[in-house]
């Protein structure tokens, strides 16, 4: 959709009739607006750092020839459809999905405008394809992944705590995405000898007494890349930290609120290369169908200082201070 504006052209009316008497005609200048409309799910630091990259590449390259309308959902699943429904019938030109739920709300609804997601671990578990290998998709949808690599993450974990024998995995078994995280790690620890029990909580309702059960069945955590962990930290740490149990975190927000230890992309930087990607189908350069999914590959060992100091979990100096 190009909204088309006219200008005023300042002419007098002697002017224009004097133009017609020549056999010549007014003219409007148009100016070309891209309309994209943002759905995130819930407002958290990752997600919000995601969405403020894309918004700060786009104005970079399109300055004032965008117009872009950012919606939050407030963590209500329920509540990406009915923006997304607005979106579609606006027709804007392009769709941001910021997390998966928001994702998959904008698949449903269109298969014509452009679909960008972003914070999105996997796109064949998010969409329910045959393949779970991030590639191009074709059809509408693309945009980028923040997935850190698993077998990093379980090194991590095992580098940190060797002695450990019992690995709780805690997740939201609403995610899909979150379970295609613990089913990887999974497989990686078993393979070094850990045993690993599964933990799923259902929403906030029940988070406390999942979280209390992994606590006094493990010896160490890990929890994925999660939207309901990450909303809900201070419920996780309020039993973590009393009970010194050390977590290893997918992504840097559930480690600033609750964990020790994660091997960070930057969110801010994952929104700047799904902005790109938004920038070229906009103006033509790439069609969505084309577009391969993106990676943040700057990867950063990070620790929780104040929580690694409670738990008197030492890191090696490679690792940065999750505050810096």
């Amino acid at each position: 959709m190009k909204r088309k504006n006219l200008l005023a052209l300042g002419l007098s009316g002697a002017l224009m009739l004097s133009l017609a008497a020549c056999g010549g005609g007014t003219t409007a200048q148009t100016e070309d607006k891209y309309v994209v409309g943002i759905c995130q799910l819930a407002p958290h630091p990752a997600l919000d750092a995601a969405t403020q990259g894309f918004i700060d590449t786009l104005k970079e390259a399109l300055g004032d020839k965008v117009e872009i309308r950012e919606q939050n959902a407030g963590g209500e699943v329920p509540n990406c459809g009915t923006i997304i429904d607005g979106f579609v019938a606006e027709k804007v030109d392009l769709i941001l999905a910021n997390a998966t739920p928001a994702l998959t709300a904008a698949a449903s609804a269109t298969a014509d405008i452009p679909i960008l997601g972003t914070a999105v671990t996997n796109y064949g578990v998010a969409l329910e394809l045959d393949t779970t290998e991030d590639k191009v998709l074709g059809g509408n949808i693309s945009g980028t992944s923040d997935l850190a690599p698993l077998d990093q993450q379980t090194q991590m974990l095992h580098d940190l705590f060797p002695d450990a024998k019992r690995v709780g995995l805690l997740y939201c078994s609403g995610e899909a995405n979150s379970l295609f995280q613990v089913e990887g790690v999974k497989g990686y620890l078993e393979d070094m000898g850990y045993e690993c029990t599964t933990y799923a909580f259902t929403d906030v309702n029940d988070l406390s007494s999942v979280t209390q059960n992994a606590v006094d069945n493990s010896d160490v955590l890990y929890i994925p890349t999660d939207n309901a962990a990450a909303n809900n930290t201070e419920t996780i740490a309020n039993i973590v930290l009393p009970a010194k149990m050390p977590v290893v975190a997918g992504e840097e927000g559930i480690c600033k609120g609750c964990g020790c230890v994660t091997l960070s992309i930057s969110y801010y930087e994952l929104g700047q290369i799904t902005g790109q990607q938004a920038v070229d189908i906009l103006t033509g350069a790439k069609k969505v169908s084309e577009t391969p999914i993106g990676f943040d590959t700057t990867l950063d060992k990070k620790y929780n200082a104040a929580n690694c100091e409670a738990l008197g979990v030492t890191v090696p100096e490679d690792y940065v201070d999750i505050e810096d």
